[in-house]
Formats: structure tokens, sequence, C-alpha cells
């Protein structure tokens, strides 16, 4: 596989699920490979790539990257607005089966392409993608967007079912732990689950999608760290033999770019929406660690009581905020309409901000954030693990839950407050995670920081993993090709 005297470069097409969550930090991976020479095809949805044209510079940034291309499906999804909390896993549910009315268009892509594909890296979410790669003969690396603890738990959900400790018998029963998950016997309760878990009936649809998604591989890329996680990637390693530990990926290019002297060329942002930056100068204004970050991500929804309980708590803890609400994140009137009072409209307030989208990883590591009431995604837990920021975790859906648990009990970086949403508690927990426990979290979240930094650093388990991950990607070209 040669052409004009020197090595053709292995082609990778990665491709994610519909979701900044899932898009951003698989651009920082598509980043990666490209700066150390692999020629990367990146495929979206259309209404994602939309979007990414609308809020970002990707076209742009990715221009300096020789032989990368972004490439769509053009079927014209999207995720549909939940009207209420609880509709969100029938959403997800809906989107993965109407994601696989894409396969046609993706074997055309495959097969058609030039230069071939020699490699995928794809979503775990869209388990089509597997099957379809199959069909044509190219090998497949999926990339699970969850944490380590939270997949391990959905592939232990057989295991929990043989043992009899599901179905979750009612509200009385979400103390009970689960013992049956290997790593996780002492501390592991039914509320603590996954949210698909979260059923009276074994044969719920919700409860069979996230098994049936689930594909076997001898490879698997987890953006988490080998200190972080290290007791549940041994047993996950019996299931996948090869598993490339990469995260945290924003900070994995970061170092990267820094290594070559082109650190200035990072951008943090890959947003669906609109940013809005004069949170970062109201920030500039306020004393060192002060302020409490407020955002629950770009899926999860509330309803108006409960964003009024937050409010009256964050008020009444008489401490700063930055708070996102971001656009249709509050349930609507019977007329359409986003409940959302006067008061809390964007723009600056007695105690705090208010605006609709934020540049989180440069928030986080504004010397005035002095901690954060996040939704507990992966994304934002490792954000805030590098940048120090202890948490108040409010999960909502999917893998937050257990992120949530992991983040007060093992690892010991803040507070969960899950199925809790009073305005008491709310007041209690921001005073006790930026005054009264301060203390504590902060030598624990600095010890996990430090881990974090150094994973990524040369001769660090994360940036080893990308160098692993690299060569054998290598090695299917050749093989492929041979």
């Amino acid at each position: 596989m040669k052409q004009q005297g020197s090595i053709i470069p292995p082609h990778v097409l990665i491709f994610p699920g519909p979701g900044q969550g899932h898009v951003n930090p698989m651009l920082k991976l598509a980043e990666l490979l490209g700066l150390s020479g692999l020629k990367v095809t990146f495929l979206n949805f259309q209404f994602i790539h939309d979007q990414l044209l609308l809020h970002a510079d990707i076209e742009a940034r990715f221009t300096k990257y020789p032989g990368f291309q972004f490439k769509k499906i053009p079927d014209r999804m999207s995720v549909p607005r939940a009207e209420r909390p609880e509709d969100m896993a029938d959403i997800i549910k809906d989107l993965i089966e109407r994601m696989k009315t894409s396969s046609k268009t993706l074997k055309k892509i495959l097969v058609e392409n030039s230069p071939p594909i020699d490699c995928i890296i794809a979503d775990m979410l869209m388990g089509f993608v597997h099957d379809v790669a199959k069909e044509v003969g190219i090998p497949v690396i999926p990339f699970e967007n969850a944490s380590s603890c939270s997949f391990w738990t959905v592939l232990s959900i057989p295991r929990i079912i043989a043992a009899g400790e599901l179905p979750i018998k009612g509200n009385q029963d979400m103390d009970r732990l689960i013992t049956t998950v290997p790593g996780m016997e002492t501390f592991l309760r039914c509320r603590d689950l996954p949210t698909c878990c979260r059923v009276n009936d074994l044969a719920d649809p919700k409860l069979l999608m996230i098994t049936n998604e689930t594909r076997e591989s001898q490879a698997l890329i987890l953006k988490t760290f080998e200190d972080l996680e290290a007791p549940i990637l041994c047993p996950l390693r019996t299931r996948y033999p090869k598993i490339y530990t990469i995260g945290p990926l924003h900070e994995l290019l970061k170092t990267k770019l820094r290594s070559i002297k082109k650190q200035e060329s990072y951008s943090s942002l890959n947003p669906l929406w609109e940013v809005d930056r004069t949170c970062i100068t109201w920030l500039d204004n306020q004393a060192s660690h002060s302020v409490l970050y407020v955002s629950f991500g770009s899926i999860a929804i509330m309803t108006r009581e409960q964003l009024m309980e937050f409010w009256y708590g964050l008020e009444n803890s008489k401490k700063k905020f930055l708070w996102v609400i971001r656009p249709y994140s509050v349930t609507t009137n019977d007329d359409g309409v986003e409940e959302i009072p006067e008061e809390l409209q964007e723009g600056p307030k007695e105690r705090g901000y208010i605006v609709k989208w934020a540049p989180q990883e440069e928030v986080l590591a504004h010397k005035a954030i002095g901690g954060f009431l996040a939704h507990s995604g992966w994304n934002s837990t490792l954000e805030s693990i590098v940048a120090g920021v202890p948490m108040i975790c409010w999960p909502c859906f999917g893998d937050q839950q257990m992120n949530s648990r992991f983040v007060s009990e093992v690892w010991k970086l803040g507070m969960d407050m899950k199925d809790v949403c009073d305005r008491k508690v709310v007041e209690k927990m921001v005073n006790d995670l930026m005054v009264d426990r301060r203390e504590e979290f902060v030598k624990s979240t600095a010890r996990m920081a430090e881990l974090a930094r150094k994973s990524v650093t040369e001769g660090g388990s994360s940036s080893c993993s990308l160098e692993h991950l690299i060569q054998d990607i290598k090695s299917m070209s050749i093989d492929r090709h041979s």
C-alpha cells in the first residue's frame, strides 16, 4: 500500500450518535487521529451537521488535516422534543429505531467511498452500523460514550435479572442493594441503575433496547482513564480483551496540541446552540471560587415546578451562580410555550447570571468557579474532574444515575441529589459544597484532577492507549491491503 514512495495512511470513518454529547468527543478523537496522520471521514446525520455549521467553525478547523472530510446521512431526522422528563427514555428508544432506516445509505457510503475505508469507529448507541459493516467486511471499533461503570452495569443486566434483583418493586424498593454487579456489590442501589431498569416488567421495550444495542467486540474505545475506573475496567476486559482508555479526550487533545506548540488552535466548542460569552466577562468580575455553575446538559428537561425549586434553593443559599437554561429544557404549557418565569429570563440577576448556553470547558476552568450543579453526563463529569471542581449531581436519565453514585460514594468528588428536587435540599447542598464541606471536596478533586492530567501526558495511560489505538488501526489497514 504505497503511493509515490510513501505509505498510504489508513482511512478511518467516524460515526457518532446524534447529539451534542456524542458528537463533541468524537470530533476531538477525529482531530487526534488527524494529528497522527490518519485520513478521517466524519459522518453525521444531516440535521446535526447543519446545526454544527451554524454555531461552530468545524469545516475551517479541520481543513488543516490532509484528506479530512465531512459526510452526511441525508435522512432528515431530528430529535423529538420531550414534553415531560419521563418521556426521554421513549424518545431515545424511538430515535434508535429511526436511525436504523439509514442502513442502506450507510452501506452505499461504505462501499463507494474513495479512498476505501479501512476501519470504522462507531458510537455503541448505533448497533446497526456494526451490522452493515460486517456485511461489507469493514472492521468496527465501538466507541462507548457512557462511563465504564455505567456500561459495565448495562452488560450485567442479564446477571441482575437472573439473580431476581430486577424488576424494581416500586418506590419503597429504590434503596435496596444490587449485589450481583462485580465491583459494585456494596454500594449499588436500585435507584443508581440506568433509567432503563426503572421498569416493573422485564419485557419492557426500554430495558430490552439498551441490551440489544450492545455489541460484542474484541476491542472497545472508552473516554475514561485508568486511575479513575480501574476496578471496573478489570471485569470489563473479560468481555472486551482490547480496551483503549483515551479520556479525558478534551485534555488529551489540548496536551497533544501543546506538545507541538499549537495549543492556540484548540477549540473547546462544537456547539449545537449559540454560545453566550458574556458570562465569561461576568465571571471575570467575581471573587475566586465564589460562583456555582449550574447546567443540566444538552438534552435533559425539567418541569416548571422543578425549575422554581432550584431557583429558590439557589437564591436562599446566598451564593453567586451562573445558570444555563437551555432552550426547550423546561416543559411547556397547554399552548406549547415554555413556562419560564420572568425573573429567570436571560441576563444578570441580583445574585447570578443566566444564559442559554455557555462555553462549559472555559467556565469550569475559570478561577471564579467553586462548584458545579450538574446532570452527571459523562462529558460534564470528566470536564469537572479535569478542572478540579466539586459537584452536586442531579441526574436525569441513562448513565447519569450511575455517574452520580460514583461521584459521591466512590470518588468522593461531590454529592448525589438524585430523585430529589426540593429548595431546602438545594440550599443545604450548595452551602455544603461551597462552604461547610468545601475543604474535603477540594482535597479529593485536586487529587483526581492531577491523576487525569497525568494520564494524558507523554507516557501516561491515556496517551499510551491512544498510540496503541493508532498502531492497531494501521495494522488493520495493512492487513486489508496485503
